[in-house]
């Protein structure tokens, strides 16, 4: 299981930062709040696309569309935390 939490630093990440952990059954991002937070897992089999934004100056983002569960993303991630998500869910869909 991994663990991915966003910069503090980051745009809408100050008080409460994303949270992003990949383990054997799929991908769960949690989005903390004031009064109520956002929770929501995806399994491997219904994960159809994974994209990252990793602009030269700044934080990275990653983007995981599903089928029929919508879209996840969040924002304020290194490059190299987001090219690593990218990796291991690739890798746990069988993709090389």
């Amino acid at each position: 299981m991994s663990t991915y939490t966003a910069a503090r630093l980051s745009d809408g990440n100050k008080l409460f930062p994303c949270r992003i952990t990949i383990d054997n059954m799929g991908v769960t991002v949690h989005i903390p709040g004031f009064f109520r937070g956002e929770e929501k897992t995806i399994p491997f089999k219904r994960i159809a696309c994974v994209d990252i934004q990793c602009p030269l100056i700044g934080y990275s983002s990653i983007s995981i569309e599903s089928t029929g569960d919508g879209l996840i993303f969040a924002h304020g991630f290194t490059k190299s935390e987001v090219k690593e998500m990218k990796q291991r869910i690739l890798d746990k869909q069988g993709y090389y």
